[in-house]
């Protein structure tokens, strides 16, 4: 099997949450590049329209489903909108999530609760689903989760964030051994310091500079660094690989573990 042969998609269904901006836009772009049909899950559903005009752009086939990720009902009008239009969803990308930071003792018992019910218990419902739809059509498919190097090393300011993303490394592994045996593979996805819309302020300016001279690569990770971890994950060449978080951080928690 050549290299081409082990990566490509061509039909795979994959959805991808969080999908209107940031890493999963290019998330979205990568898995319809490589040949998956692809559902396109977010909030805002302009944004949606011009990724999806994209990716068709290039060849590719995608649907566009408005949804938060925390609403079950429109969790199930997502995955009945992919089947309509595609076929089982065989890839799902875990990618919706929020960031906040501040005290831990100022945080409010509502936005400790916004974070978690988007960063992690989002992450749960909509991966029991998608198992439960591969198992429903006898299908094997692949669960990606994206986690956090702050779920294995913590900062100050994001305990909330952190905590969610260490509890999504945690589930990975444990949907990965319940799944396993009926060929549904379960990993993870956790990236260092990469620019998007959520964090571009606080990674700029002096603080940035000063948090690139921590990363031994001396620089923040750029979107397309993650293409080859997550086609790794989704496609065959993965095939023999469950429970595991792949760390793509330019070897950030290397230096922090000395």
């Amino acid at each position: 099997m050549t290299a081409a042969q082990m990566f490509d998609l061509t039909g795979r269904v994959a959805l991808v949450t969080g999908a209107s901006s940031g890493l999963g836009v290019r998330f979205a772009q990568c898995l319809a590049d490589n040949g998956a049909a692809v559902a396109l899950v977010a909030r805002r559903a302009d944004r949606l329209a011009e990724v999806k005009a994209r990716i068709e752009s290039r060849g590719g086939r995608a649907v566009i489903v408005e949804a938060d990720v925390r609403d079950r009902a429109a969790m199930q009008r997502a995955f009945d909108a992919a089947e309509a239009a595609f076929g089982t969803v065989t890839i799902l990308l875990n990618n919706a999530g929020i960031a906040h930071s501040g005290r831990a003792v100022d945080m409010a018992e509502e936005e400790w609760r916004r974070v978690l019910a988007t960063n992690l218990d989002a992450v749960f419902y909509w991966a029991q689903e998608a198992a439960r739809r591969m198992l429903l059509a006898n299908k094997r498919g692949a669960i990606v989760n994206i986690a956090s190097v702050l779920g294995l090393g913590v900062a100050k300011g994001v305990v909330a964030y952190a905590t969610a993303k260490a509890g999504v490394i945690q589930l990975t592994k444990a949907l990965a051994l319940e799944l396993a045996f009926k060929g549904i593979r379960v990993n993870a996805i956790a990236p260092g310091w990469f620019v998007t819309e959520i964090n571009d302020e606080f990674l700029s300016g002096e603080r940035g500079e000063a948090m690139k001279r921590d990363i031994p690569m001396g620089r923040f990770g750029e979107e397309h660094d993650l293409d080859g971890p997550l086609l790794l994950l989704v496609s065959e060449a993965g095939r023999y690989m469950t429970g595991t978080t792949i760390v793509v951080d330019g070897g950030q928690v290397v230096a922090l573990k000395g």
